[in-house]
């Protein structure tokens, strides 16, 4: 599969009805998805419908005023549109729980498809980039929890901490990940309106 680039151009042909535009989306992102839905969702009919929900609020996204600031990334937002939807499907059928619970393994991934890894490594920059502007034990504690995934004792044991004062100090390292994360997305966005 070849990928394509985005532009506004393209997303606004979209918005305006253009059927070239919109037999490219559907198709395109048809391809993606069920690619990533066939290793999540067993029925067809689960794909379909989560297929079907992805791209009506993506269409409704777009034709809101000011729905998609950066046009260049609607690959990222389909795909984050999809794992909304998959996660409401979860939801609904009663698989629930969260991959941050301590304790429980998180499950095990049955592949992944095109548009996971692209945006994947598209995150995994931003990342990175963040925890270098971090405070070194903020940085270093994500770093050895999130990424680097060792036990918590280990840890607490490293850090001079008990359990509960690390789930102090992580959510506080996590607030300001967060913050710094927005800031930039927030400058980014006005870098691009302003262009």
């Amino acid at each position: 599969m070849q990928f394509y680039s985005f532009n506004a151009g393209y997303v606004e042909s979209l918005c305006a009805g253009d059927r070239q535009a919109q037999e490219h989306f559907v198709g395109y992102f048809t391809e993606l998805l069920q690619l990533k839905l066939r290793s999540r969702l067993q029925s067809p009919q689960a794909i379909e419908d989560v297929r079907q929900e992805t791209f009506a609020r993506v269409f409704s996204v777009l034709r809101k005023d000011g729905g998609l600031r950066q046009p260049e990334r609607l690959g990222a937002f389909v795909n984050q549109i999809c794992n909304h939807v998959l996660f409401e499907h979860y939801r609904s059928a009663g698989v629930s729980g969260s991959l941050d619970t301590e304790g429980r393994p998180e499950p095990a991934a049955k592949g992944a498809d095109a548009l996971d890894i692209v945006t994947a490594r598209q995150i995994e920059d931003k990342v990175r980039e963040i925890l270098l502007d971090l405070a070194p034990r903020d940085r270093l504690l994500l770093k050895a929890v999130f990424l680097d995934e060792r036990d918590r004792d280990e840890v607490c044991r490293e850090f001079g901490v008990d359990r509960d004062y690390l789930r102090v100090l992580l959510h506080r390292a996590k607030q300001e990940f967060k913050t710094e994360y927005v800031k930039r997305a927030g400058n980014r966005i006005r870098l691009g309106e302003s262009v």
